[in-house]
């Protein structure tokens, strides 16, 4: 993720405010983000948009000049798995130094998200409020488009948003759910694997039989060699977490599905962190890689635990 330029402190402390701004069409998007983007250049906030590039090019036109002191990401990159938009965001607040004021525009749900990811981004949406809980200065807005959003997706845009953008100002939203149990509306368990997955059961002395099965199905599955190494690398580290935390033992399952190859792994533990892969890891840390490793090479990670243990699978696009 892009750093930031150099600026002078914002004299306005706020913590963390989670806003979502509804909007109808390319439009109502820049009628949101324009005035909410030069209110923070004029107070010399750092500012960056993760939004798709469409919208990029947008707002660049409209802001002209001052698109030059504007940070931008593609959000169809950065945040197709949406898993990884947190740790971008404490990059860039790191990068911007100890009591810098910052702001940020970020959209990662759009109408041309599939169902599952679509959950796993709001999942996300809702773990911002607490993966930011204690930052100092940092004001994040969340464009929705009305005009192409389900109603139900709008609902849950307000029981995750504290705030919701009226006009000039805010407004509380009466559905936030709050912070108490951020994955309690996504405890529900996932699809079941097809009946023709390959299934492997594994203990410590078997996990070279975990990697040979992944490298093999996804050799099969035309995965490229770089990808087959990331998968492989990656379902390891989970299957190590299960030998090491999840009961000693667990299984795998590999199948593909349309373009994709999907892999999980399941255990009889239990994951307490909400956060969990979405932090990163000191380079000489011992253990605790797994989901982060699967965060940072897969194109989707679902995480659902609960009392009758953890499922972490895998999506990984075949083309």
């Amino acid at each position: 993720m892009n750093g930031c330029a150099a600026a002078l402190p914002s004299v306005v402390v706020r913590g963390f405010q989670h806003e979502v701004l509804f909007y109808e069409g390319p439009g109502g998007f820049l009628d949101g983000a324009v005035p909410f983007v030069r209110e923070g250049l004029a107070r010399r906030e750092p500012v960056l948009a993760v939004i798709d590039r469409e919208k990029i090019e947008l707002l660049r036109e409209r802001l002209g000049a001052d698109a030059e002191e504007v940070a931008f990401e593609d959000m169809t990159e950065l945040g197709r798995n949406p898993g990884r938009i947190i740790p971008a965001w404490r990059e860039f607040i790191a990068s911007c130094g100890t009591g810098q004021a910052i702001r940020g525009i970020g959209e990662p749900i759009s109408a041309g998200r599939s169902p599952e990811e679509l959950v796993e981004c709001q999942l996300h949406e809702a773990l911002l409020n607490v993966a930011f809980a204690d930052a100092e200065d940092f004001l994040l807005l969340c464009p929705y488009d009305t005009a192409a959003l389900r109603e139900e997706v709008v609902h849950e845009a307000r029981c995750s948003h504290p705030l919701v953008v009226a006009g000039a100002a805010n407004e509380p939203s009466h559905d936030y759910r709050g912070t108490a149990d951020p994955l309690a509306p996504f405890e529900a368990p996932l699809p079941r694997p097809p009946s023709g997955a390959e299934t492997l059961g594994f203990e410590r002395s078997t996990l070279s039989d975990v990697r040979r099965l992944v490298a093999e199905v996804s050799e099969r599955a035309g995965l490229p060699p770089r990808r087959r190494e990331d998968l492989v690398l990656a379902v390891n580290e989970l299957a190590t977490n299960s030998v090491r935390y999840g009961g000693g033992h667990g299984i795998v399952r590999v199948w593909r599905d349309d373009d994709a190859l999907r892999c999980e792994v399941r255990d009889r533990g239990r994951i307490e962190d909400p956060l969990v892969g979405r932090r990163e890891q000191a380079a000489d840390q011992i253990g605790g890689w797994g989901v982060w490793i699967a965060h940072q090479v897969s194109d989707l990670v679902q995480v659902r635990s609960g009392p009758d243990g953890t499922v972490v699978r895998l999506r990984m696009r075949c083309a």
